[in-house]
């Protein structure tokens, strides 16, 4: 069996056809997210610290670090961006123990999160376009490291599965030539979105098929990317998920925290119950009035995709005896949220 070793340096995570799915969490990552973007420029790292401890506690099992902030003051990311990689990987590595995922389009930036790396971390990532391959697999050589290979060329992206698995195949045989082992290369197949592609789900789990029987390599994907641009974004992701999985799929760069329930909507939610009339009890505190109204927590939690991971880990006989699915499904009772009177309370609150 194809087994890629991701380390910290206490922490080993197996990335396998015959392991449990690899949660990569992906919020350290300030693309699409000014606010982060502008904390980490001038120098806080508080949105950075909870991220991280929050994602583990989720069950992330790895965390990806990207550090590709576009500084108002100097926009080039070539100066920039090696020096706060090098600081964001020390610190998080200062909070958790679970392996790292170095994240970054900038050969300098990968290089500097190396350097400073504990462990064996996982690379992201090198594509099939020739100069990025000559830049990025002697990195991967130099520091025996597993690579995440986009199935991407100087041709860009395509839409026949056929092309994607032809980038993929030309990585894996380039990496051969300097001696890194199918073992230690990760494909991500490029997940298109549903609602721009109907075939964008059938295609990759053709592709993920493909690329275990033929390639004999473990497959990861942007999780989210499948359901771009529609609604209830995490129903499609909660089954997307469970399909790759069955398809040989081995892990995915994903969200695995439900953020929690801000105190905007709080405000609107409590005058939408003042105005209809609605009497509440004396000092009920926000958590309190956010469970009863179905609005989630006002604290992080495991995401809903985390449920279905943990659900198709047990149907795929990876979680032997499901040790794991009742221990996550025993979580809210041993922070002392009880079942209530014959279970009911217990049932409403697995399908929140």
């Amino acid at each position: 069996m194809t087994r890629t070793i991701v380390e910290s340096k206490s922490k080993t995570a197996i990335i396998g056809f015959d392991q449990p799915f690899c949660v990569i969490g992906e919020r350290i990552n300030p693309t699409g997210r000014k606010k982060l973007a502008a904390e980490l420029e001038a120098g806080d790292f508080s949105t950075v610290e909870k991220d991280a401890v929050a994602q583990v506690a989720a069950g992330a099992t790895v965390l990806d670090i990207n550090a590709g902030v576009v500084y108002n003051s100097n926009p080039n990311p070539n100066e920039t961006e090696p020096p706060l990689m090098r600081k964001v990987v020390e610190l998080v590595q200062g909070l958790v123990d679970v392996p790292l995922c170095i994240d970054s389009s900038v050969p300098g930036a990968l290089e500097a999160g190396l350097e400073i790396c504990e462990g064996r971390p996982l690379l992201n990532s090198v594509t099939g376009e020739e100069e990025r391959l000559e830049q990025i697999l002697p990195l991967v050589k130099k520091y025996n490291v597993p690579v995440v290979a986009i199935s991407n060329d100087d041709t860009g992206i395509s839409e026949d599965p056929d092309v994607r698995f032809a980038v993929a195949k030309k990585i894996v045989e380039r990496a051969a030539d300097f001696g890194i082992p199918a073992h230690d290369i990760v494909v991500d197949p490029l997940v298109m979105p549903i609602g721009a592609m109907g075939t964008a789900g059938q295609q990759v789990f053709t592709l993920v098929r493909r690329l275990r029987e033929e390639l004999g390599v473990n497959t990861t994907c942007g999780a989210s990317n499948i359901s771009f641009g529609l609604p209830n974004r995490h129903g499609i992701n909660n089954a997307f998920l469970p399909m790759a999985m069955g398809a040989g799929m081995t892990s995915a760069i994903m969200n695995p925290v439900a953020l929690p329930t801000g105190p905007k909507k709080i405000a609107e939610k409590r005058a939408e119950v003042e105005a209809a009339g609605v009497v509440l009890p004396e000092g009920m505190d926000d958590e309190a009035f956010v469970k009863l109204f179905g609005m989630g927590s006002t604290l992080s939690r495991p995401g809903k995709e985390m449920e279905a991971i943990r659900a198709a880990n047990f149907l795929t006989n990876n979680d032997p005896h499901g040790g794991e699915w009742i221990k996550f499904n025993k979580a809210p009772e041993a922070e002392g949220e009880g079942r209530g009177r014959g279970g009911r309370g217990g049932a409403r609150r697995r399908r929140a």
